[in-house]
């Protein structure tokens, strides 16, 4: 690998994948065991919870919030729920900015789901999603990536269009073959991020090529993992990782930072399905107690998928009158579980305890 040079031109990457003594050491592999090990966990355990809309919509967002704020893009999730239950105009460009991930995250689930491959078109689309332009593939030179508080150049990715197609060929060859090692996601998140493709949207798009590896592999079978949270909490050594990789390719301690993170982030996931289950049973059986005249699975469960729920979900779910959806909430927030307000016109009722579980950190 050519060691980083602020004066050349742009740095060659090597193709994947990198040499085996490199990323099979044995402690990348003790590592992995345990990040293995700690992911089937999460798997077997999000199906406590049987309608899986509500752990998809639920984290799915948080992982959206997560993601841009990475790239100081700050939003709250009061504010992300707020927009996406309301009918109203959204104004807020960061806002708009973390829905357009949520999108994006969305649709190249879908797409892998049905396909079961990733191209380089998808990656493009994705991108495409979040930015809201199709401007695709850098096309010009010139692109260095500068520290924002010194002005030095940190890293100068590719610059030839044709030479980022090729690495983006190799790139999802090597993510489509038949290995399914874990360590092969930090490797394929590091290529990425050097090839940075794009004129923007790289690293967001580079944490939705992460979940969709772990659904390709059949870590996971729902987009639940994610590890945004883990990268800011651990972003100046996110930051020094990657260039130890790219300045003495020390491979190992990246791989087992991202290693640390899966096994970090599963369990912190597997901890709050468990407290999602615990409050979707106690607000079963309490309205089952309250409300016995109006209860139905199907009813509690809705005001889980959404946590600020109106009258036009229970429509379309239960299949009833928009009177009957009304008075439903109405005598929800009567014994305590909603909380009614207004966002223009709209009235929108809020799964008061559901949303305090949401907003704290996974």
């Amino acid at each position: 690998m050519n060691t980083f040079n602020p004066k050349i031109p742009y740095n060659n990457l090597p193709l994947l994948p990198p040499v085996n003594d490199k990323i099979e050491t044995i402690n990348i592999l003790k590592q992995e065991n345990k990040s293995r090990s700690a992911i089937a966990e999460l798997k077997g355990i999000a199906k406590i919870i049987p309608n899986q809309s509500i752990l998809i919509n639920a984290i799915i967002l948080q992982e959206a919030k997560d993601s841009s704020e990475i790239e100081n893009i700050i939003t709250t999730q009061d504010e992300l729920y707020k927009a996406i239950s309301g009918n109203q105009n959204i104004n807020n460009p960061a806002i708009k900015e973390v829905l357009y991930y949520r999108e994006a995250l969305h649709a190249g689930f879908k797409r892998i789901t049905e396909r079961k491959i990733l191209s380089v078109k998808d990656i493009i689309d994705i991108q495409i999603l979040l930015l809201k332009n199709d401007a695709g593939i850098r096309k010009t030179t010139g692109t260095k990536l500068i520290n924002d508080q010194t002005g030095e150049v940190v890293y100068t990715p590719p610059q030839s269009e044709e030479i980022i197609n090729q690495l983006l060929g190799n790139l999802v060859a090597y993510l489509n073959n038949d290995s399914d090692s874990l360590s092969k996601m930090a490797i394929i998140h590091y290529q990425f991020e050097s090839i940075h493709p794009f004129y923007d949207g790289n690293g967001r798009t580079g944490r939705i090529i992460n979940i969709l590896f772990l659904i390709l592999k059949e870590y996971l079978d729902i987009p639940i993992l994610y590890l945004s949270s883990y990268i800011i909490k651990n972003k100046s050594e996110y930051y020094r990782l990657l260039r130890e990789v790219t300045i003495n390719e020390n491979w190992e301690d990246w791989i087992i930072y991202i290693l640390k993170g899966v096994e970090i982030v599963a369990k912190e996931t597997i901890n709050k399905i468990v407290k999602i289950k615990d409050l979707l049973d106690e607000t079963v059986e309490y309205v089952k107690k309250s409300l016995p005249k109006i209860y139905s699975k199907e009813l509690v469960e809705e005001l889980f998928v959404h946590p600020y729920c109106k009258i036009e979900f229970l429509v379309n779910v239960l299949g009833i009158e928009r009177k009957a959806a009304s008075k439903y909430l109405v005598q929800l927030e009567d014994v305590g579980i909603l909380k009614q307000y207004k966002i223009g016109r709209e009235k929108i009722f809020i799964n008061l305890k559901l949303l305090e579980l949401l907003k704290k950190s996974i």
